[in-house]
């Protein structure tokens, strides 16, 4: 069941971004912990920022290659703390944030929706 559309998805990238920017200091990330965290802020918003949300955007990114994007990043996201023995914050912060990635993808419609033609 696809509930997101795509102007409520962006608004929710846009707030994965400032997620992962705030995440170090609100959770006291170090390391590759916080270097990851705002690697991920900035490449998300660049990410957002690029894919063509609606057919009247001019962006590069199609809106199903956003998506792709995204759902390897989640598995990825769930998986990173046990590639790196992480444990407590940043093992719960990226399995959650990898958790809700997915969750997200899984309900977001992937289309630009298309305004009927006027004949």
């Amino acid at each position: 069941m696809r509930l997101i559309p795509a102007p409520l998805h962006r608004i929710l990238d846009f707030l994965t971004v400032v997620a992962f920017a705030v995440a170090p200091a609100v959770l006291g990330l170090t390391r590759f912990a916080a270097t990851l965290s705002y690697t991920l802020a900035s490449v998300h918003l660049a990410m957002t920022l690029l894919t063509r949300f609606s057919p009247s955007d001019q962006n590069l990114v199609p809106l199903r290659l956003h998506g792709a994007v995204e759902s390897i990043v989640g598995v990825v996201l769930i998986a990173l703390p046990w590639l790196t023995k992480w444990d407590g914050s940043p093992q719960i912060f990226y399995r959650a944030a990898g958790l809700v990635i997915l969750l997200v993808w899984a309900i977001s419609r992937y289309r630009s929706e298309v305004s009927p033609s006027v004949a």
